[in-house]
C-alpha cells in the first residue's frame, strides 16, 4: 500500500443517495399499505434534500462538519448510511411548545424573540422553576443549553454562562435552544432500564384495530350458522320423508317463512363483516332465495328444487339435524368461541390500565398489569370475569418492562446485542459525567439520552464522530463533574462498563460488539481513565486503507494476555512483534510535533497478512485487510478480558461452546444460499471468539471442549458438519501442536483457518 495514497480524501460519489431515492419512491407509488407509503414519501423526500444539498455544494459528505454554516456540534438530521440531509434536526418550523411560549412570555413567536427572553430575570426565573420541578424533556441536545444557562447563572458561574451564549447566539434565530414542558421529571435510570415507555406502548395499542378476518368468523359463528341452523330447521318441517316440500307448506309455515326473511334482512343490514350469506350458490343463499320464491307465492322451478334439497341434505350430512347431539354440541363450541373476547377490546381494557401510570417510564410491575378481568372491569366494559390477556397484548406490555438489563435478556426483552445498546445509554446517563449537584446531574443525563439518539455521519479520512463532552453547554459545567463518581447505586463507571461488557459477551456470545456498544464502552473507559481503547467496526466499502493509533494499542493488549496461546498459533500471529511495533509507534508520536492520526506500521501488517499489498481496491479486499486487524485486536474481547477485569459466568468453555452453536447456526444458512457470504462473515466472527474463549481455558480443558465440538457438529445436518469439517480439523491441528501454511491450508488441504472475508470465492461454499 502506498501511505501517501491512503491520505488522499475520496470523494463520495451520489450513487447511494440516488439509488435509495429511486427505492422510496417505488414504494411510495406501489406498496399496499397506506401509512408504509406515506413514511416512503417523506423518506425520499429526505433523500432529495441530501441530492439538493450535494449537487448545490452545500454538503460535504464525509466531513465531520458537513453542512455550511453549522457547527460540528449541531445535531443535523441524518438517513441511512450516515448522509446529513443539509438541515439541523433542532430548526424547522416553531413546535407547539415554541408558540405557548412566546404567548406565555408575550414576545413574537420567534425563535431570537424566545432566546433573548430567557437571557432576562423573569426568563431565567421561568428555567430556574424547570430545573427544580424537573419539568421538561430534552428531545435534542440543543433543548439542554438554555437550561445550562439558566443553571451556570443561578451558581455564580456569569463568565462560563456568558462564554456559553456568545457561542450559541449565532444560531438562535435558527435552532430551538427551549426545552420541551413536561409533567414531571424523569426518574433517574439506576438499576433499572427499559426497551420501551408505557406511553409507546399505549401507541402501538392505540394503532391495534380489529383484526378483519378473526371479527369475521366471529359474526359468521355468533350470528349466521344459527340463522341457518333455524332456516334448514323451517325448511325440515317440510320434509315428513326426509326431501324437502314433499308437504305442502301450510299458512303458519308461510307466515314463519316471512318473520325469518323479516330478521334476515334486519341481520344482513346490522352485521355486514360476513358477505357469504349473501352468495346465491352458497347453501345458506339457496336457502333463502327458495324462501323468498315460495313466501312470494311463485313455485319452485325443478332445477331451484335440485339445488334446495342438495343444499339441506349436505347441511344434515355435515353437522347432523338442528337439535340432534352432535349439532348441539357443535353449536355450543362454536358459541363459546365466540364469546371469547376479542383482541381488540382486551387492547382497549390494557389502554385503560396503562392510562394511570406514569407515561415517560418503563413498568416496573407488569405481572399485575397482565392479570385477568376483574369483576369491576368486567361491570364497566362488558369483558367476561376472568378473561386473559392474550399473548399479543402481553408481548406489547412485556416490552416496556423497567427492570435490570440482566433480567430483560433473560425474559428475551433484549433480544440481540444490538439492542442492548439501543438501552446503555439509560444506565450510562447516569453513570459517565456524574455532577455533585442534582439538578445539573437530571439535566446532564437528559442531555446525554438525546445525544445518543443522533445518528452517525459518514465520516471519512479517519474523522471522528462528535463526542458529547464537545457540546458547548456540557463543556461549560465540565469543571462541576465528580471523577469516579455517578452509577447505578453510587457505582462507578469501572464496576458498570465490567458489569456491562460481561453481560454483552455472556448474553450474545459469537456476536460481535455493534459500534453502539463500543462507544457507549468508550464513554465509560473515558470516565475511568483506564486508557483501554476500544475499536469499532469499519465499513469495507469506504475503508480507506488506514487505522487510527488505538488499533495498534488494541492489538498490543491482546498481545499481553494471548501471546503463546491457542488464539496466536492458530491465526500465525507474531505478537512479539506487535509489541515492538507499538513501542516503535509510541516512541515516534512522542517526538512528533503534531502527534499521531494514523498508525501506518499496524496498516501494513494487517494487509501483508491479509495479502492484499498489491491488489487494487474492492470491498472485498478492504474486507480481508479489516479481517486482520480484528483478528489482531479480538475486536475488543481482549481489552475487556485485560483491562476491564470482565469474568463472564459460567466460564470460558461454555462460552467457547456456544459461540460453536452460533457458527453451527449460521453455516446452516449457507445450504442453497444464493448470496451466503455475508453468513460466512458471521459465521467466521463466531468462530473467532470461540477460539479466544478457548484460549483462556486450561489446556487440558481444551482437549475436552474441542471433542465436544466435534461432536455437537455430528448432531447437525450432514451439509453443516461437511462445511464445518475443514475448519474443525484445523483447529484440532494447531491444538496439538501443528500449523497452517501460508494460505491457511494444511494436510493437503483438509485442514482450513476459517476466516469470513475473501477475494477469490469461500472454500465454506
Amino acid at each position: 500500500m502506498n501511505d501517501n495514497a491512503e491520505q488522499q480524501p475520496r470523494i463520495v460519489a451520489p450513487s447511494y443517495p440516488q439509488a435509495q431515492l429511486a427505492k422510496a419512491f417505488v414504494t411510495a407509488l406501489t406498496h399496499e399499505d397506506p401509512d408504509t407509503r406515506r413514511r416512503a414519501e417523506a423518506r425520499g423526500q429526505r433523500w432529495r434534500m441530501v441530492l439538493s444539498a450535494m449537487a448545490a455544494g452545500r454538503l460535504s459528505v464525509g466531513s465531520r462538519t458537513p453542512v455550511e454554516g453549522l457547527a460540528p456540534w449541531v445535531t443535523l438530521e441524518v438517513v441511512r448510511g450516515g448522509f446529513a440531509t443539509g438541515t439541523a434536526s433542532a430548526e424547522g418550523p416553531l413546535q407547539p411548545h415554541e408558540f405557548e411560549a412566546a404567548h406565555l412570555f408575550e414576545v413574537p413567536a420567534e425563535r431570537r424573540a424566545l432566546f433573548a427572553y430567557c437571557l432576562t430575570e423573569p426568563g431565567l426565573a421561568w428555567l430556574w422553576a424547570r430545573l427544580d420541578n424537573g419539568g421538561y424533556e430534552v428531545g435534542v441536545p440543543e433543548e439542554a443549553a438554555l437550561l445550562t444557562v439558566a443553571w451556570l447563572v443561578r451558581h455564580g458561574e456569569t463568565d462560563a454562562a456568558l462564554g456559553l451564549v456568545a457561542e450559541l447566539e449565532p444560531f438562535a434565530d435558527r435552532l430551538r435552544f427551549l426545552p420541551r414542558p413536561a409533567d414531571g421529571p424523569t426518574p433517574p435510570a439506576t438499576v433499572a432500564v427499559h426497551r420501551r415507555t408505557v406511553s409507546d406502548a399505549v401507541d402501538t395499542l392505540v394503532r391495534r384495530r380489529p383484526h378483519t378476518a378473526v371479527e369475521t368468523q366471529r359474526e359468521a359463528l355468533a350470528v349466521w350458522q344459527p340463522f341457518g341452523d333455524e332456516l334448514l330447521a323451517h325448511w325440515l318441517r317440510t320434509a315428513p320423508d326426509g326431501r324437502i316440500l314433499t308437504r305442502v307448506p301450510d299458512a303458519g309455515w308461510l307466515e314463519q317463512g316471512e318473520a325469518l326473511l323479516g330478521r334476515y334482512r334486519r341481520l344482513a343490514a346490522e352485521h355486514t363483516r360476513c358477505t357469504k350469506h349473501r352468495d346465491p350458490k352458497e347453501n345458506l343463499g339457496i336457502l333463502r332465495g327458495a324462501l323468498e320464491e315460495i313466501v312470494a307465492g311463485r313455485p319452485l322451478e325443478a332445477r331451484r328444487l335440485g339445488l334446495l334439497r342438495h343444499a339441506a341434505q349436505s347441511m344434515v350430512r355435515r353437522r347432523g339435524l338442528p337439535g340432534s347431539a352432535p349439532h348441539t354440541a357443535l353449536r355450543r363450541r362454536q358459541a363459546e368461541q365466540a364469546a371469547l373476547p376479542s383482541h381488540h377490546a382486551l387492547a382497549q381494557l390494557m389502554l385503560r390500565r396503562l392510562a394511570v401510570l406514569p407515561q415517560e417510564t418503563g413498568i416496573n410491575d407488569v405481572p399485575a398489569l397482565l392479570a385477568v378481568v376483574t369483576e369491576e372491569e368486567s361491570r364497566e366494559t362488558g369483558l367476561p370475569t376472568g378473561a386473559v390477556v392474550p399473548a399479543a397484548i402481553r408481548q406489547v406490555v412485556e416490552a416496556a418492562l423497567s427492570a435490570p438489563l440482566g433480567t430483560l435478556v433473560e425474559r428475551g426483552v433484549v433480544p440481540s446485542a444490538e439492542v442492548l445498546a439501543e438501552l446503555v445509554p439509560q444506565l450510562v446517563a447516569a453513570t459517565a459525567h456524574a455532577y455533585d449537584d442534582e439538578t445539573l446531574r437530571a439535566l446532564m443525563a437528559a442531555n446525554y439520552r438525546a445525544f445518543r439518539r443522533r445518528r452517525s455521519l459518514l465520516l471519512l479520512d479517519l474523522e471522528q464522530q462528535v463526542r458529547v463532552e464537545e457540546l458547548p453547554w456540557v463543556r461549560a459545567v465540565s469543571r462541576q463533574r465528580s471523577a469516579g463518581l455517578g452509577g447505578p447505586d453510587g457505582e462507578g463507571a469501572l464496576s458498570v462498563l465490567r458489569r456491562l461488557g460481561e453481560l454483552a459477551v455472556q448474553a450474545f456470545p459469537g456476536t460481535l460488539l455493534p459500534n453502539p456498544l463500543v462507544r457507549e464502552f468508550g464513554v465509560l473507559e473515558r470516565e475511568c481513565g483506564l486508557g483501554a481503547p476500544f475499536v469499532e467496526e469499519l465499513a469495507a466499502d469506504i475503508f480507506m486503507g488506514t487505522f487510527s493509533p488505538k488499533f495498534l494499542r488494541a492489538a498490543r493488549i491482546a498481545a499481553e494476555l494471548l501471546g503463546g496461546t491457542l488464539y496466536e498459533r492458530y491465526y500465525s500471529i507474531d505478537y512479539a512483534a506487535i509489541r515492538n511495533l507499538a513501542i516503535i509507534e509510541t516512541a515516534a508520536a512522542l517526538t512528533s510535533s503534531t502527534g499521531a492520526r494514523t498508525s501506518p506500521g499496524f496498516a501494513r501488517l494487517c494487509a501483508e497478512r491479509a495479502g492484499t499489498a498489491s491488489r487494487s481496491w474492492s470491498a472485498a479486499a478492504n474486507g480481508t485487510v479489516i479481517e486482520q486487524a480484528q483478528i489482531l485486536t479480538t475486536h475488543n474481547l481482549a481489552t475487556l478480558v485485560h483491562r476491564v477485569g470482565i469474568a463472564p459466568r459460567p466460564g470460558w468453555a461454555d462460552l467457547a461452546h456456544r459461540c460453536f452453536a452460533t457458527v453451527c447456526r449460521l453455516t446452516a444458512r449457507v445450504h442453497h444460499n444464493p448470496r451466503p457470504l455475508g453468513t460466512i462473515k458471521d459465521a467466521a466472527y463466531a468462530w473467532r471468539q470461540m477460539v479466544f474463549h478457548l484460549s483462556l481455558c486450561p489446556p487440558q480443558e481444551q482437549g475436552r471442549v474441542i471433542a465436544g465440538l466435534n461432536e455437537e457438529a455430528a448432531r447437525h445436518p450432514a451439509h453443516v458438519a461437511t462445511r464445518l469439517a475443514p475448519a474443525l480439523a484445523g483447529l484440532a491441528l494447531v491444538a496439538e501442536g501443528g500449523t497452517f501454511d501460508r494460505d491457511g491450508t494444511a494436510d493437503a488441504g483438509r485442514a482450513r483457518r476459517l476466516v469470513g472475508w475473501s477475494t477469490d470465492g469461500h472454500w465454506m461454499r
